[in-house]
């Protein structure tokens, strides 16, 4: 169906282009509906408008606002789609077909936007940063729908979709009132669309003390509508400056400008990237100026903001409670839902179906490795598992729940069970498992369970500084679920802590993976998990560490894993991204010192470099001393750079003591099993059935 137009163009002393804009308008050859809002005209753009068929609504200067103006205009128009252009904003050809097909991408399209062509006499700085500005929304010079990264909308050539202008309107600013417009509707689920092809010709040319006031109110603008405040040095300043005037030459250069009028053009570039500094930075403090002042350096003469004589407008929000949220409300208003009758002996049950609720992953998970490493081996024992994805964030919201076992499959060690998302179809289990704190709340709303158990990896209330994640974290550990933990530290303190009941088992490795490979072991390597989007890594403080024994051993040759964004170290080093489990074997075979750092429970990776033949360093305290000693297969260190460092280097120069941690980490990781871990995993599964 055709989308219906009303374009809508508020005046003031227009006619320099007003009777070239409707033309272009009329010229788009579509049926548009066409109102003009003059705020007080005295050079006939009134009589202008109604010459060329617009429907013209005049008000008092006094009266126009920048956002009520516009609201005013869209309540007196019926079109689908509102189009807004100032008076100085030309369409050219193929402009309202290029917004039809805009808005054709989607029905959540509720707003878009054009480029600004320089007009031929527009002054080089202008005209260049228009182009190279507007060509970033589309690189590949297609329709794009943007991101919240993109934050732009500019009411000098914008379309709206009806429902979206009703739902969020503009908020009563003085002042950029489409870029908060923009912010508004992205809370409300609305995308906006660049089209490079809805195009206009429009470039403000004014002279230098012009300009420095423009930016003045642009800048003022901004602070008030998103608290931005701009920057200024002295040495920035005169940098930026250079860098500007120097891409106007080089842009002049390309549009073969006339020398004089290149000449000409430097100077006036300078002084305007000079001014538009200074005047920025002005502006974005305008608060800080007094009243004449602010009069005397806007474009507009706007003084200070006046003290409100009503209170401040609101801007309505939709509903839109994250889920997870919602089940922890559920749990504390209702409890847990009742378990099933008992069925004597099933927790001797040759097979059981064990529920796993998962969160939500990404490759190299080591909580997610850690799951399938454990629940496939019950498969193998004849046991069923179906696996259930919370997702109440939406990571996974564009993925079907075949992709997700795909991904399953690929990134750990693939399940045979279904994988559902969500909870929809849910049908009951034996036994259902949560598997992280924000699982525990919906699994304690499932209906038709026999039993709940709870797989506890790490303390996660240390994964969040002081906030409500940390509380409702914490009080996953009294909800009365049977507890099992990844190693007896943890159990203990889950028990003496919160007082859970429950059982262990140990972290593990797939000795057909890690073990030494037949590669020469390097002298001179380090190898550090520097998986930084983990905060218990410690990661900066590994950093700081390997910058000391940089400091010392300036050769020394250091490879970074973990993550597949590169770091930005002090010290050069080789980067692995996030490795299979194939790849990091040889690496570790090949390193001669492995760096891994946990601030709560221990990790799989010390104990997979071990089976390598990797010595490591971690951190010194109960979790790790509770698993390896405190002079056992890892070196362990205190949490302070020089202390690593200092362990790292022993590790380098002691062949006596390489040899030592190398040899007592393959033995320790030997009886380290897979299925000895499961052992645990079945054992504590059949105590919670008892347990109930």
């Amino acid at each position: 169906m055709t989308p219906t137009f009303s374009v809508i163009v508020p005046v003031l002393d227009g006619a320099d282009f007003l009777p070239e804009l409707l033309e272009s308008v009329h010229a788009q050859g579509r049926e548009v509906e066409l109102l003009v809002v003059d705020s007080g005209s005295s050079d006939g753009s009134p009589q202008i408008a109604r010459a060329a068929g617009a429907t013209v609504i005049e008000i008092p200067n006094a009266e126009f606002g920048h956002a009520r103006t516009r609201n005013f205009a869209a309540e007196r128009t019926r079109g689908e789609l509102i189009v807004f252009l100032t008076q100085d904003a030309t369409p050219l050809g193929g402009w309202l077909d290029a917004y039809a097909d805009a808005f054709a991408l989607g029905p959540e399209v509720g707003a878009a936007f054009g480029p600004h062509r320089p007009r031929p006499d527009t002054s080089v700085m202008i005209a260049r940063e228009l182009v190279e500005f507007f060509a970033t929304f589309a690189p590949d010079g297609r329709p794009t729908i943007l991101t919240d990264e993109q934050m732009f909308l500019s009411n000098v050539n914008a379309a709206y979709r009806r429902a979206c202008w009703e739902q969020v309107r503009f908020p009563d600013v003085a002042y950029a009132e489409d870029q908060a417009f923009a912010r508004a509707m992205a809370a409300h689920g609305w995308q906006r669309v660049y089209h490079p092809d809805a195009a206009v010709l429009h470039a403000h040319d004014y002279s230098p003390v012009g300009f420095a006031r423009r930016y003045f109110d642009e800048y003022r603008g901004l602070y008030e509508t998103s608290g931005h405040v701009e920057r200024i040095g002295v040495r920035s300043t005169v940098r930026d400056v250079k860098a500007l005037v120097a891409a106007d030459r080089r842009w002049m250069d390309e549009q073969a400008w006339p020398t004089r009028r290149r000449s000409a053009a430097t100077g006036r570039s300078a002084v305007h990237h000079t001014t538009r500094k200074l005047a920025s930075a002005l502006g974005s403090q305008a608060h800080k100026l007094p009243d004449g002042a602010q009069r005397a350096l806007s474009l507009e003469r706007r003084g200070a903001a006046a003290a409100p004589s009503a209170p401040k407008p609101t801007v309505p929000q939709p509903a839109r409670a994250a889920a997870v949220h919602r089940a922890i409300s559920e749990f504390a208003r209702e409890g847990a839902l009742p378990l099933l009758d008992p069925i004597p002996g099933l927790d001797e049950a040759e097979s059981l179906h064990i529920a796993v609720v998962i969160p939500p992953f990404r490759r190299g998970s080591g909580g997610h490795s850690t799951i399938y490493n454990l629940l496939t081996r019950l498969e193998d024992r004849g046991h069923t598992v179906t696996t259930w994805l919370y997702d109440p964030i939406g990571y996974h919201r564009d993925e079907w729940p075949a992709v997700i076992r795909h991904n399953l499959r690929e990134y750990f060690r693939p399940p045979r069970g279904p994988v559902y998302k969500g909870f929809d179809q849910w049908y009951g289990a034996d036994v259902v498992l949560a598997t992280g704190w924000d699982t525990v709340y919906p699994v304690l709303r499932l209906p038709q369970c026999s039993a709940r158990a709870y797989l506890v990896q790490d303390h996660e209330p240390e994964f969040f500084a002081t906030s409500a994640e940390s509380l409702f974290a914490e009080r996953t550990y009294g909800t009365g679920l049977y507890v099992i933990a990844a190693s007896p530290w943890l159990r203990d303190l889950v028990h003496d802590r919160y007082g859970a009941d429950g059982t262990s088992f140990e972290l593990a490795v797939d000795h057909t993976i890690y073990h030494p490979r037949d590669v020469p072991r390097r002298t001179d390597t380090v190898i550090f998990y520097a998986r930084d989007v983990t905060a218990r890594r410690a990661v900066p403080l590994g950093v700081l560490a390997l910058e000391e024994l940089h400091r010392r051993r300036p050769d020394t040759r250091f490879v970074l894993f973990g993550d597949n964004d590169p770091l930005a170290t002090p010290f050069p080093y080789e980067h692995l991204g996030i490795a299979s489990p194939q790849e990091l074997s040889w690496a570790y075979s090949e390193a001669r010192v492995g760096l891994s750092l946990s601030l709560t429970n221990y990790s799989l990776i010390p104990n997979e470099m071990l089976a390598c033949g990797l010595p490591c360093v971690d951190l010194a305290g109960r979790s790790l001393e509770s698993v390896y000693g405190t002079d056992g297969p890892v070196e362990l260190a205190a949490g302070d750079p020089i202390a690593l460092a200092d362990g790292l280097e022993r590790l380098l120069t002691d062949e006596a003591l390489w040899e030592r941690r190398s040899h007592d980490g393959i033995a320790f990781t030997a009886e380290r099993t897979w299925d000895r871990a499961a052992d645990a995993l079945e054992g504590g599964l059949r105590a919670a059935i008892r347990f109930r």
